[in-house]
């Protein structure tokens, strides 16, 4: 495959996780949501550990779309090198 076939190919597989990605994140946000709920994030007197359950479910959403981005990112980079 010639370079600008490649680096076509690269940005349509990268608009493609782009894609799947925001369709998968509104149920990321609906988990992320009720185990809020269960865990009781805004009570005061929880405990340490649920504290820090807390603190990682809220950075599930920026890690995912982290994720996403640097996924789509390599697949462009990749196809133009």
């Amino acid at each position: 495959m010639n370079k600008r076939g490649s680096v076509i190919f690269g940005i349509t597989i990268a608009i493609f996780i782009y894609i799947s990605g925001v369709l998968i994140l509104p149920f990321i946000i609906d988990d992320v949501d009720s185990s809020r709920i269960a865990f009781d994030c805004t009570n005061s007197s929880i405990s340490d550990g649920t504290k820090l359950n807390c603190l990682i479910t809220d950075i599930t959403v920026p890690y995912f779309i982290l994720f996403f981005v640097s996924l789509l990112l390599g697949f462009v980079a990749g196809a133009i090198k």
